[in-house]
């Protein structure tokens, strides 16, 4: 499944990049996630909980940043395993500034799903995928109002 978008952030890529870079403000972040555990240099044991409509579960495994280029761009690789599931997901985040305290954070990657996932198809998966990223971009704006 395709994933793409953009969003906004009312921060300039200096900033933005320090808290993309910071497990812990991507704990607080990112939905569902229950915790986020070092393993390495820009590698993560995760442990989320999600809850939409039908999807709901634990999910356990991998997150972490590779190809970083910094302040610009970085790819994020997530390998969780549930009963439900499992999900591999690599997408690729390039951090845009527009304006003084505006950037652009545009993602392009793609998931694999297996298991349950992937028999409810892909217009329930997609919908939850971009809620999921609508949830994520407007918890960062908030950790950003709120560190100012």
């Amino acid at each position: 499944m395709k994933i793409t978008g953009k969003y906004m952030l009312s921060a300039n890529t200096d900033v933005l990049w320090k808290m993309l870079n910071d497990p812990k403000v991507l704990e607080k972040v990112t939905p569902g996630i229950k915790t986020l555990e070092a393993q390495g240099e820009d590698s993560y044991k995760a442990i989320s909980e999600v809850k939409i409509g039908p999807v709901k579960g634990e999910f356990k495994g991998d997150l972490a940043l590779k190809d970083k280029v910094e302040g610009e761009s970085c790819v994020v690789v997530l390998d969780q395993k549930s009963k439900m599931g499992n999900v591999v997901a690599e997408i690729g985040m390039t951090l845009v500034q527009k304006e003084e305290n505006q950037t652009e954070v545009q993602y392009t990657g793609e998931a694999k799903m297996s298991g349950m996932l992937a028999r409810m198809g892909q217009r329930i998966m997609s919908g939850v995928v971009s809620t999921l990223s609508k949830q994520f971009f407007q918890a960062m704006e908030k950790e950003l109002q709120d560190s100012q």
